[in-house]
């Protein structure tokens, strides 16, 4: 469940932050700072108090809560697609700042290139911008991944603990302490610890100062 919750979010958000990253490098807009500062909000922010408030979004009785209610017959709160919105947000600046830094690296003389040439802004975005700035994507998609293994306080607020459904390795591992079974703890915790320095190495070995840019 983990690595499910793991993949769909950062697949969600590479394509929800690719817009966002894309506006943020190439505006000029006296809002840049303010969707900035929102953008990379979880940054700072407890992850109870993040969880807090997306709890309270999530209610039945709230409008949002209330909504998907009536459309899916399911709850946000204490639900696997709670914890995928919830992550979502939680994870956002890890897809954003990396992408945003990607664009910026880009520069504006390659796509005005590409439209002497007669395409379209969305054919040099895909054609030239993308691929440029595909170590951006590479970055974001394994720190957003990497990020999303070992969330803990928004998803436990968010989605409680219930097997089979919201409890993913970080709530298990805390349960495993709560019972003192050091033992399966210490098996987890291992192979969390593995499996973010494996990708973790596999980012900065790919895009160490050898590599070509």
């Amino acid at each position: 469940m983990t690595l499910r919750l793991a993949a769909l979010v950062t697949g969600l958000l590479l394509v929800i932050g690719t817009p966002l990253a894309w506006w943020l490098a190439r505006t000029r807009s006296r809002l840049r700072p303010a969707v900035e500062a929102v953008t990379a909000l979880p940054l700072v922010l407890p992850p109870t108090v993040l969880g807090f408030y997306l709890l309270i979004a999530f209610n039945p009785r709230s409008a949002l809560g209330a909504a998907w209610l009536d459309i899916t017959g399911q709850t946000l709160t204490f639900s696997f697609a709670g914890l995928v919105i919830a992550s979502v947000i939680y994870s956002l600046p890890f897809t954003v700042q990396p992408l945003q830094a990607a664009f910026a690296q880009v520069g504006r003389a390659p796509l005005e290139a590409a439209a002497s040439l007669g395409a379209s802004p969305l054919d040099a975005f895909l054609s030239v911008a993308s691929p440029l700035a595909i170590r951006g994507y590479l970055s974001a998609a394994v720190l957003t991944f990497a990020h999303t293994l070992g969330e803990f306080g928004v998803v436990l607020m968010v989605g409680g603990n219930i097997p089979g459904e919201t409890r993913v390795v970080s709530i298990a591992i805390y349960e495993l302490v709560e019972t003192i079974d050091y033992g399966q703890a210490h098996v987890l915790s291992a192979i969390l610890v593995a499996l973010s320095f494996t990708i973790l190495f596999a980012l900065y070995l790919l895009n160490g100062p050898g590599r070509a840019r």
